[in-house]
């Protein structure tokens, strides 16, 4: 109980405390965990069989560590998730800026109360959270950030001398004595400054501007990096990567069903005074678009394609469902594929493209990406696209010649993602036996009008059909007129682009 905890030193040895090093108590912790099978690191999918043993192995071993993967890898959430492996509260020297053990001070200020005050040295009670730091690397990070440097000031007011060790002010890492530090994007470090960490991970000893003193630190050192970083902007010397014990590797989502239960657990979709519905299907199609991204020659594959274009994407695409629900006043809305024209903002600002992919533009390329994502969904669900109509094959008999016929007599359909779903239905409607093959997406209206859209879509990705985008709106003719009007020339008027 927190009332009955000790406050002096002379309490605490009686409570019969033994102190461990932060290794062992998170390798104790962590034993425990696992023989009682549960779950560790809730809310990171898909590194069950892969980055998670990795990293209790490493942990079991008592080793600092490295993680290795490309952007919105979840490398950082891994990370702070450790805090869960600490003790709820350990006790330490009350004003001590090292979070020094009570029983085993390591700096001169701490062991002169020690001495000093002897059993009433103070006992104050750190809680797990504040046992954990971290720090970005930027190229601006100093060794005084880091570790420390002396202070003029102290030494001023005190009268102490350089040469005093009580004239240190203490960096970052060090004031997490006993507890969990963080490095994330290593490379970013200026070689000289990861010199300064040799020490720490090999010696656990701090040393600061030639002080014969030497402070044994008891930490977990841990680290992310890029691989995209090696080259772009730095690298991880190679000293350092040998005191580095364990490197672990981790990766994107296997399937886009563990991608959409990340995205689920991440994205606010949770929008008050709407009924906004993103059935299961809508919810793969968004993560069908990162997974051809990361499959896309026109994309730069050593940059990664976050996990974060699905999070952004699910809720730029949730807000447009609630914007056309307060325009319409319709109590419940379904997505359209029109409505994926509103979440370009969440591909081209987070997917880097390599150079073929910069002449055609950012939005274009976004454009590609989401075609192919309703490609795929398109080819899963519906009879395949066979030949033209009229070679006299099987495929004059399926579903979609009719369809093709309809746009073949100079018909067009467009679609928008602001009208209301009984507007949007009769535009659909006018394509004879679109809706009802629109079923095999589900049998309720908006399931078909969906799959209605999917087979538009799919038509135009098998060139079947040709498509024009006018700001929220698709329009979709047919294909061999809509090429003879882009070519021909206009007189006194505008075609179609």
């Amino acid at each position: 109980m927190a009332g009955h905890r000790p406050r002096t030193l002379g309490e605490l040895r009686a409570s019969g405390y033994q102190p461990r090093s932060v290794k062992q108590e998170i390798r104790d912790n962590l034993r425990l965990e696992l023989a009682a099978d549960r779950k560790l690191f809730p809310g990171l999918l898909g590194y069950d069989r892969t980055v998670i043993p990795s990293v209790i192995n490493a942990l079991l071993a008592g080793h600092d560590f490295i993680l290795l993967g490309l952007r919105g890898q979840a490398k950082t959430r891994l990370l702070r998730s450790l805090v869960s492996l600490l003790d709820a509260e350990v006790p330490v020297l009350a004003g001590s800026e090292l979070n020094e053990d009570p029983m085993a001070p390591i700096s001169v200020p701490g062991q002169r109360l020690v001495v000093e005050a002897g059993d009433d040295a103070p006992v104050a009670w750190m809680n797990r959270e504040e046992r954990y730091n971290e720090k970005l690397a930027t190229p601006d990070v100093s060794i005084a950030d880091l570790l420390g440097d002396i202070d003029p000031i102290k030494a001023a007011t005190r009268k102490l001398t350089f040469a005093d060790p009580e004239v240190i002010h203490f960096g970052i890492v060090p004031r997490t004595n006993r507890g969990i530090f963080a490095i994330n994007e290593l490379p970013d470090l200026a070689p000289r400054i990861q010199v300064g960490l040799f020490n720490i991970l090999e010696e656990r000893d701090l040393q600061i501007r030639g002080f014969p003193v030497r402070i044994p630190l008891d930490l977990l050192m841990v680290f992310s990096a890029n691989p995209e970083d090696y080259t772009n902007r730095g690298s991880i010397i190679t000293p350092l990567k040998d005191r580095i014990a364990s490197q672990i590797l981790t990766h994107y989502p296997p399937d886009a069903s563990v991608a959409a239960e990340i995205t689920r657990q991440e994205a606010w979709t949770d929008r008050e005074n709407a009924t906004v519905v993103v059935p299961e299907v809508v919810r793969l199609l968004i993560e069908e678009i990162s997974f051809a991204a990361r499959e896309s020659e026109l994309v730069d594959q050593s940059s990664g394609v976050s996990a974060r274009v699905s999070i952004s994407a699910l809720e730029l695409l949730t807000s447009n469902l609630e914007r056309r629900a307060l325009a319409t006043r319709e109590t419940a809305v379904w997505p359209r594929l029109a409505d994926l024209q509103m979440v370009l903002p969440a591909i081209t600002g987070k997917v880097e493209m390599v150079y073929e992919g910069e002449q055609q533009g950012a939005e274009v390329v976004a454009r590609r990406l989401i075609g192919e994502a309703v490609k795929r969904l398109f080819d899963r669900t519906f009879p395949e696209v066979g030949r033209d109509p009229g070679s006299s094959s099987e495929d004059d008999r399926g579903p979609y010649p009719p369809i093709l016929a309809w746009f073949a007599d100079g018909n067009s359909l467009t679609l928008s993602d602001e009208t209301s779903f009984a507007t949007h239905q009769a535009e659909l409607a006018k394509v004879p036996g679109l809706l009802e093959l629109g079923r095999r997406l589900g049998s309720s209206t908006e399931e078909r009008a969906l799959g209605a859209e999917v087979v538009l879509e799919g038509l135009h990705q098998h060139l079947k059909l040709a498509r024009q985008d006018l700001d929220s709106q698709v329009s979709y003719k047919e294909l061999v007129k809509f090429q003879l009007v882009k070519k021909r020339p206009v007189r006194g008027g505008s075609g179609i682009n």
